[in-house]
């Protein structure tokens, strides 16, 4: 049998492979597209976005195939909880300057944001599962909002074909004439981060099930903290780059972009394999703490701003979360 430390060894390294691998495939990705020419904002709508989440969605899928998918749920709400208190709290927090949020953000992806997250807590608790059919809603739902996006990006299409807004980390190499030594590398790139994400998805929910059983504590609640914890620090580590840089406002659409995926898509897909169990912890603390988070961040931002003190009642809110989860509170 594994010893403790080396469980707990195994799951950090899976999940930091997980998480990095993630961040490479998605950059790759980014780069891969723009090379054969796909116009920007559809990059920026389908791989960035849906990468950000990718962590949630392999880790979630490792779950259903390891016979472990009471963690999907926990890992999605845990997921979404940290992004709203800690990636927006922390982004408040540092940010030199008041965080603006955007009026598209507020009048049209806020409402969904909310939305979703009601839409989760009604599924969940009706029947204490999400069962295939609620699944399948959930993932149409979400190929209606990407519909939507594309179309009402149409205007941004101009915008972003100016090299002044073409994304910063996209290498210089892709304008000029040594295109196909470029693609072929981005290729290799998304093969060997993929292999990293599948072994990073698989170590972490092995280790998670074994370090459950070892210490006694449930997957569910593992998956809560840690796991989701885990999946958001590169949205954390961004916001806090983006903060020093006065650039923090960017945060807030990641996190929305974020959680609607993460319901949508990240139940939906492993849903629609099996029937996926809602645990009493979730139930008793996850759900209403979701609901609390997601409708203070509508009424927060409705003057267009988050203040400093509004980050730290996020991030109180956070720490009252996790006492409850852990009994502590």
């Amino acid at each position: 049998m594994d010893s403790l430390p080396l469980l707990l060894l195994i799951f950090i390294v899976g999940l930091a492979a997980l998480v990095i691998a993630s961040d490479f495939f998605t950059d790759a990705a980014e780069n891969l597209g723009l090379a054969i020419g796909l116009p920007p904002f559809i990059v920026g709508v389908t791989i960035v976005s849906m990468g950000t989440s990718l962590p949630e969605l392999l880790s979630s899928l490792f779950g259903i195939f390891q016979d472990a998918s009471e963690v999907v749920a926990s890992n999605v709400i845990g997921s979404n909880i940290a992004n709203i208190c800690l990636v927006v709290g922390v982004a408040a927090i540092m940010s030199r300057k008041l965080l603006r949020v955007m009026y598209n953000l507020i009048s049209v992806d806020l409402p969904i944001f909310v939305g979703s997250a009601f839409l989760f807590a009604l599924m969940g608790t009706s029947d204490q599962q999400f069962t295939q059919g609620e699944a399948l809603i959930l993932f149409l739902g979400y190929i209606v909002y990407l519909f939507y996006i594309l179309k009402s990006s149409e205007d941004a299409n101009q915008q972003a074909n100016n090299a002044d807004l073409a994304p910063s980390h996209v290498e210089p190499a892709l304008r000029t004439d040594n295109r196909t030594s470029q693609i072929a590398r981005y290729l290799l790139i998304l093969m060997v981060s993929g292999i990293f994400i599948f072994l990073g998805a698989n170590y972490t929910i092995d280790s998670l099930i074994k370090l459950s059983d070892r210490l006694n504590v449930g997957r569910d609640i593992i998956a809560i903290s840690a796991v989701a914890i885990g999946t958001s620090l590169p949205e954390l580590m961004v916001t806090i780059n983006a903060a020093l840089k006065d650039k923090a406002e960017l945060a807030v659409g990641n996190v929305v972009g974020s959680n609607i995926f993460n319901i949508f898509v990240v139940v939906g897909i492993p849903g629609m394999i099996e029937s996926l169990p809602v645990s009493d912890a979730i139930l008793t603390h996850s759900i209403p703490t979701l609901l609390a988070a997601s409708l203070l961040m509508f009424f927060i931002v409705q003057d267009n701003k988050i203040t400093t003190w509004e980050g730290w009642l996020f991030i109180m809110l956070y720490g009252w979360f996790m006492g409850t989860v852990f009994g502590l509170l």
